[in-house]
């Protein structure tokens, strides 16, 4: 990993190498230590981790979550407030 970042990418043949022998019966473990790479990717290649099935089918979001207000009051709360602060920088600036 001269000069790379981040983390390694394994080709098919691997992947599809490492899933043959799983199948074949060596243990998760065994493979791990065997080809230095982790559990959990071994596992998720296997099929053996139901969270990474869920994660293909829907696509991640990107960013922040936008908080949405919960209430009409809180809704009617936060715009007072900046209509109050609208109101001081219109009068610090000095317009009317």
């Amino acid at each position: 990993m001269s000069g790379k970042k981040g983390m390694p990418r394994y080709s098919e043949e691997m992947k599809n190498k490492i899933i043959a022998e799983h199948k074949a019966g060596m243990s998760i473990n065994g493979l791990s230590r065997t080809y230095g790479i982790s559990r959990y990717s071994i596992q998720s290649w296997c099929g053996l981790r139901p969270e990474v099935e869920l994660r293909h089918a829907t696509p991640l979001t990107k960013g922040r979550p936008v908080k949405q207000p919960k209430t009409q009051e809180q809704v009617i709360k936060r715009l007072k407030m900046e209509n109050e602060l609208l109101r001081n920088f219109i009068s610090a600036v000095g317009r009317k």
